[in-house]
């Protein structure tokens, strides 16, 4: 299975960022692993008309879970799509409850956008041991009925790591990435083994090869080391 390396722009980028996309394209010629950048909504069409004509992908942070209405400052899936996105980000922080993930990816689905479903435990709640417990628990209830291993990707992003520069150790990867696999397994049957499990958590261009050793990652979602080319391609070439 293709690794899929994410990067999450955030509150980051200017027009002139997309020079970073187009030394990106430069820079995919070897690639081994599907690529995605999800620049701030004010970016996402120029980001696409960037891209095109190369494997990189454009994807959104997130989105509403209705196509329309008076929702000030919100941006349906409809209309990312209509703007050249092709993946969008849910869940990033956790802030939100499970039900309304859950209806948000749910309407990417039906409008054919790829959902990256986030998922991962506090600094409290990974002191008090209740890591596992967590992250299956917010998978069980944000993870749509209709979801399949081409519509929906799962990252694990602990809400600790968020930045501040932590990085989850391997053993921790590995056990958290095995107790979200059989969620997986147990909501999506056989197709569950299929979906890609991301890590995030500050991952960068000089660890990204001990975490894409540890058993079952499907790849990274980057966040800080997204914005420069040169990082993000050294993430890429990690993903063999």
């Amino acid at each position: 299975m293709r690794k899929l390396i994410a990067g999450n722009w955030k509150m980051n980028g200017l027009a002139s960022s997309l020079a970073e996309i187009e030394a990106l394209k430069g820079l995919t010629g070897t690639a081994t692993c599907d690529i995605v950048v999800c620049p701030p909504f004010t970016l996402i069409e120029k980001a696409a008309y960037t891209a095109k004509d190369s494997i990189v992908t454009t994807g959104a942070q997130d989105r509403h879970s209705l196509a329309s209405g008076a929702y000030t400052g919100d941006v349906s899936a409809d209309l990312l799509a209509e703007a050249g996105a092709r993946v969008a980000i849910l869940a990033h922080s956790r802030h939100e409850a499970d039900a309304a993930i859950t209806a948000k990816a749910a309407a990417a689905h039906r409008t054919g956008l790829t959902s990256i479903v986030s998922a991962g435990e506090t600094r409290k709640q990974r002191v008090e041991g209740k890591a596992l417990e967590v992250v299956r628990a917010q998978l069980e209830g944000s993870v749509p009925r209709g979801a399949t291993s081409s519509n929906t990707i799962i990252a694990y992003e602990p809400v600790r790591t968020i930045g501040t520069g932590l990085v989850p150790t391997v053993e921790q990867v590995e056990e958290v990435h095995a107790a979200i696999r059989q969620v997986l397994e147990v909501r999506l049957d056989d197709d569950g083994r299929r979906v890609r499990i991301l890590c995030g958590g500050s991952v960068k261009a000089s660890n990204a090869a001990a975490i894409f050793e540890a058993r079952d990652v499907g790849g990274a979602l980057a966040g800080g080391a997204s914005l420069k080319a040169s990082e993000f391609a050294g993430i890429m070439s990690a993903a063999v």
